[in-house]
């Protein structure tokens, strides 16, 4: 019962959304799929926000995310010869392959995936059976597939205009990947997020849809999804 409320990601931008909806001390817990700067940067300008604003912090807010995050914060918070208290902003739990987590009302699953670097996308489930599984940065794997595994709604990236070159490592779908994952697993929906540049929303649609019979939709900013 009750809400919970859960920042999934937190690339540049994503605080002030987030922030038009609730403060940040309301918040239950932080997802972090990897440590690249457009997933994690707003971390930076939250923890000023949780220790330093006009908020009641109860305690620190847990923050799920790959193994080294609160160095790599502290590397850049740290402005003399003491180390910034990052923990006392964040309760870091350290993401590993197969991890098992408990926020509010949702039970977290994490699982490594391929983006050449660690990475970890994430399967969502409420109490009364809704599944969201995000796929974070990743090329198409068979970690990712297992996550998505009959859910309500996968929530994919297809950063990739096409498949890189023979010989180089994929590290993000294409849209024709995404909607193979999606059919391969079974999800319900299909959620298209993180185009590349090259991509217009109406065409990485319609490219997923050659792959995937089900509903595809796009995270335009703002758009609210219920999962269900």
């Amino acid at each position: 019962g009750g809400v919970t409320r859960l920042w999934m990601d937190a690339g540049s931008g994503t605080l002030g959304a987030l922030r038009e909806h609730i403060r940040l001390d309301q918040l239950d817990g932080i997802w972090i799929s990897h440590l690249h700067a457009d997933h994690c940067a707003d971390l930076l300008t939250a923890y000023y926000g949780l220790l330093y604003a006009e908020v009641e912090l109860a305690a620190p807010v847990p923050l799920l995310a790959p193994p080294g995050i609160a160095d790599r914060l502290a590397d850049f918070l740290t402005n003399g010869p003491a180390r910034s208290p990052v923990e006392d902003a964040f309760r870091v739990v350290e993401l590993h392959d197969r991890h098992r987590a408990r926020i509010g009302g949702l039970t977290l699953t994490s699982r490594a995936v391929s983006h050449g670097m660690p990475s970890f996308g994430v399967r969502v489930e409420t109490e009364d059976g809704a599944r969201l599984a995000y796929s974070g940065d990743s090329a198409p794997c068979e970690a990712l597939t297992q996550l998505a595994d009959d859910c309500t709604v996968l929530l994919c990236e297809a950063d990739s205009a096409q498949a890189p070159p023979a010989g180089t490592e994929a590290v993000h779908h294409t849209p024709e990947e995404a909607g193979t994952t999606a059919a391969t697993a079974g999800a319900h929906r299909l959620v298209v997020t993180h185009l590349g540049p090259l991509l217009e929303p109406s065409a990485a649609l319609d490219r997923a849809a050659a792959r995937y019979q089900g509903p595809v939709e796009y995270a335009a900013p703002g758009r609210t999804f219920v999962v269900a």
